[in-house]
């Protein structure tokens, strides 16, 4: 039995470890809809006027959707490897290929939120109904009373509306969400028809096979802790060391005086090794062996991002 349970906990571990992109998705996506829920909530409330509830209704969904991706394009490491990138060498290295793949995986993954937003809103339609409530045609109701207009209609959202229009009222919010909620699962459709396009052509298109591909994902999450894990150690010996040498002592626990002890750290790296190994990284070979990051290029010593007699490259992205 604990055989059993050791072997579905290392099976659960494994695929964490080789679906973390798309849990990391999935997270994002639900921390959207709970945060879209409160909104509704607590933050929600149409003004229920004539040309105010355009503007509102439009604000309600665009503008949270507009900060979410805002949010998620800063906080992909793309972004500011492309800023470096520019920055450092600008993209004369670049193919047209090269840069729609870089920034088709910015905005990829910077829409995630902001289309989840979008597609619980539409699916609420409370937004969408305090939208366009004042814009429904009053000669598409039957028997609509004609002494009310457009003020009329604007307040169908809100529920203060005479008792003759109640029945309008509740036809008209009925016909709105029908068609929020439409646009939303159409949404949904477009979204997953361009996601399981682009899972093809990144498939078709990649120079790799899926073992290998599947490797240097894994090569790149392990550089990538390992890098931060020996970064933080490597800081902080470095801090101590010029602390002591500062205040002739540096006051450390048991564990940081072990550290100290087991990393010597004589200086910083130098500014040319912290930008050849930051920036857009574009798969290559080198007499037919795989270079799988910056920081592999630079181990083997490789020079430059163009191609070269010794240095093929392969126009694929790092995703």
């Amino acid at each position: 039995m604990a055989a059993f349970i050791a072997e579905n906990f290392r099976f659960l571990s494994l695929f964490f470890k080789s679906k973390d992109v798309m849990i990391f998705n999935g997270l994002v996506a639900l921390g959207t809809v709970g945060s879209e829920e409160l909104f509704s909530v607590m933050a929600f409330h149409c003004p229920c006027s004539p040309a105010r509830n355009y503007i509102y209704g439009l604000a309600a969904i665009g503008v949270p959707a507009l900060a979410l991706f805002l949010i998620g394009v800063v906080w992909n490491n793309h972004t500011w490897n492309l800023v470096a990138e520019c920055h450092k060498r600008g993209t004369k290295n670049f193919s047209a290929a090269a840069t729609f793949l870089l920034f088709g995986s910015i905005m990829g993954r910077a829409a995630v939120a902001p289309v989840t937003w979008s597609v619980f809103s539409l699916l609420r339609g409370e937004a969408y109904i305090c939208a366009l409530s004042e814009f429904v045609q009053p000669a598409s109701l039957d028997k609509f009373p004609a002494e009310y207009g457009a003020e009329a209609l604007a307040r169908f959202p809100c529920k203060d509306v005479p008792a003759n229009l109640t029945k309008f009222r509740d036809e008209v919010t009925r016909r709105l969400k029908y068609e929020s909620q439409l646009f939303g699962w159409l949404l949904i459709g477009i979204v997953a028809v361009l996601i399981f396009l682009t899972k093809c052509l990144k498939h078709c298109c990649s120079p790799l096979s899926y073992r290998q591909e599947a490797y240097w994902d894994q090569y790149r999450s392990n550089e990538d802790k390992l890098f931060r894990r020996t970064a933080e150690v490597h800081s902080r010996v470095l801090a101590a060391k010029n602390v002591k040498q500062f205040f002739g002592f540096v006051a450390l626990d048991k564990e940081e005086k072990e550290m100290v002890q087991e990393f010597p750290v004589e200086s910083a790296q130098p500014s040319p090794q912290w930008n050849a190994i930051t920036g857009v990284y574009i798969y290559r070979e080198n007499k037919g062996f795989p270079l799988y990051s910056r920081l592999h290029k630079w181990a083997k010593g490789v020079e430059g991002n163009g191609p070269s007699p010794e240095a093929h490259e392969m126009l694929f992205l790092a995703s």
